[in-house]
C-alpha cells in the first residue's frame, strides 16, 4: 500500500478557520463541499472515505512551520473559541465550555493545538513530521 504525503503550511495558520482553509486545501480539492471548523469533522476527515484520505492507508503529514500554527492555535485563539462556545446564543453545552476555559486559564488546559494534536494521534495511521 503506498504511502500519501501531505504538506501542511503552517506559515498560512493565523487562526481557527486558517487552520481548516489549509485543511481543506490539501484534502478536500475536487470536492463539491467543504469541511466546516469543526474538531469532529476534522476527526471524520481523518478516518478516511472522502476527500484524499480515501481510505485507511498510511498517511505522512509533513507541517511546515509547525512553531508558528502552535503559536497561532494556543491559548488566546483557544480562550476565543470556547468563549465563543459560551455566548448567549451558542447551542453547545455551557458547562463543558466553561470547565475547559477554566482549565485553559489555570494553566492545565489544551490548546486548540494541542486538541488537533490529540485527534491526530488517534489515528495510528497517520503520522505526522513537523518541519
Amino acid at each position: 500500500m503506498q504511502q500519501k504525503q501531505f504538506v501542511i503550511e503552517g506559515s498560512r495558520i493565523n487562526d481557527i478557520p486558517d487552520f481548516y482553509a489549509e485543511i481543506n486545501r490539501l484534502f478536500m480539492t475536487g470536492e463539491d463541499w467543504q469541511l466546516g471548523g469543526s474538531l469532529d469533522g476534522f476527526n471524520d476527515l481523518l478516518h478516511g472515505g472522502f476527500g484524499a484520505l480515501d481510505g485507511d492507508g498510511p498517511v505522512t503529514l509533513v507541517w511546515k512551520d509547525m512553531a508558528h500554527s502552535r503559536a497561532a492555535l494556543g491559548i488566546a485563539t483557544t480562550r476565543k473559541y470556547y468563549e465563543g462556545k459560551l455566548s448567549p446564543e451558542s447551542p453547545y453545552n455551557k458547562t463543558y465550555f466553561q470547565e475547559k476555559l477554566a482549565e485553559l486559564n489555570s494553566g492545565r488546559g489544551q490548546t486548540y493545538f494541542d486538541i488537533l494534536m490529540e485527534i491526530i494521534a488517534d489515528h495510528p495511521n497517520i503520522t505526522v513530521v513537523a518541519r
